[in-house]
């Protein structure tokens, strides 16, 4: 144990620059609360960035990762282990799919579908049905295919040259996908709610027409689920909800309740084009990550969770309409379960960043969507008390705000 206090200074001395984290350093957490070191209370409205889908320090959670740790963490995917068939066989029992990939976060997971996808289209096809469809404001990860394929330019910046064949039309707007797609498209790629991109649900009409697109011609559907997963929006997927079933869909984040796990879940037909060596992972799928994943969906997939995430979504939305009524500081406010953004009125927008940081001096923590939406991804077992706890905090953030402003 180093002699050198553990602070946030020591961030800025040991680490890559590329975050800027509060200045409070979290040390406990039980369910939807967490202390800092200096023993400071805060309601997690953030979860993780849609992670902690059964909040902090959950008894089952923690039971089958030490009941796991004591037996055997990592074997590498030149053998197979008990807990990943298990989660294998729940995934495949619980959606459209047939075969599932493991690996350790959603960019790996869409890493996994873009390669899939191009990979599917060459074996079926020819080499020259290789472009990939995305959409503006889109997210899908950092590595430099998800990030290219990600529909904001931002991130792409300063690390061209980026992967050719891919294009990215407005969301929500058949008739700029109907322009786009050709023979030549191998897939196209869209969340079911952009989280990053704004909290922007997609239209169920656009979905089905998405849908019937890439029937037409001959490209798959790509879901990517990281953030809506893993009854995020009420149901265990989002696609159950649309009327519409994916060819390949991704899932990470609330998967592992905190451990690192993703998924790539597909059919059999579309799979067989992953064969030996063609794809891999040192971690993917291990004991540890998939134990924890197992007690996640066992405790999730549950009716009395999922009735939970609509009554708890039409308790947020009421407080934040009611704080709206009093500081009119919400353009507009949408959800999809637990997955919420606020979008920022006039003089606000532009002021997402300091809302959060002044939030965290009354103890709740918050999210941004771009610097004009609020965003909360909190756990789904948060409580009531909780949910209006935070929520009386953010109405004391923004009297603040406002008190400091005149």
């Amino acid at each position: 144990m180093t002699d050198t206090p553990l602070n946030r200074a020591v961030f800025d001395q040991v680490m890559v620059p590329n975050y800027n984290p509060a200045a409070c350093v979290p040390v406990r957490g039980e369910g939807s609360r967490v202390w800092d070191q200096e023993g400071r209370e805060y309601i997690d409205f953030a979860g993780g960035i849609a992670v902690n889908v059964l909040g902090h320090n959950h008894p089952k959670l923690v039971g089958a990762l030490t009941e796991q740790a004591s037996k055997i963490w990592h074997l590498s995917n030149v053998y197979t282990n008990e807990p990943v068939l298990e989660l294998g066989l729940k995934l495949t029992n619980l959606t459209f799919a047939d075969r599932v990939f493991f690996c350790n976060s959603g960019a790996e997971a869409n890493e996994a579908a873009f390669k899939l996808a191009r990979k599917y289209a060459f074996d079926t096809v020819d080499e020259e049905k290789n472009e990939v469809i995305s959409f503006q404001q889109s997210f899908h990860g950092r590595t430099l295919f998800t990030v290219s394929v990600g529909g904001q330019k931002k991130y792409r910046e300063g690390f061209a040259p980026v992967p050719e064949g891919i294009s990215h039309v407005p969301f929500n707007d058949i008739e700029a996908l109907k322009e786009a797609i050709s023979d030549k498209t191998c897939a196209v790629v869209m969340e079911p709610v952009q989280g990053e991109g704004g909290v922007i649900p997609a239209d169920p009409a656009f979905v089905k027409a998405v849908r019937e697109l890439c029937d037409q011609h001959n490209a798959l559907l790509i879901f990517d689920e990281v953030q809506t997963g893993v009854g995020r929006t009420g149901s265990l997927y989002a696609y159950m909800d649309m009327g519409v079933t994916p060819d390949i869909l991704t899932t990470a984040k609330s998967l592992g309740g905190g451990f690192p796990i993703g998924a790539m879940l597909t059919r059999k037909e579309i799979a067989g084009s992953l064969g030996i060596g063609t794809h891999g992972t040192t971690y993917g799928g291990n004991p540890l990550a998939s134990a924890v994943a197992n007690a996640v969906l066992d405790t999730v997939a549950t009716p009395e969770v999922m009735a939970g995430v609509k009554s708890k979504e039409s308790l947020f939305v009421q407080r934040l309409e009611d704080i709206n009524k009093r500081f009119n500081v919400f353009r507009d406010i949408r959800s999809a379960g637990l997955l919420i953004g606020a979008e920022l009125e006039e003089p606000w927008r532009g002021k997402g960043g300091a809302i959060i940081a002044k939030a965290r001096e009354f103890g709740v923590m918050l999210l941004i969507a771009g610097p004009n939406v609020l965003r909360m991804t909190p756990s789904l077992v948060i409580t009531e008390e909780e949910i209006n706890l935070g929520m009386d905090r953010l109405e004391q953030t923004l009297e603040a705000l406002i008190s400091e402003a005149e």
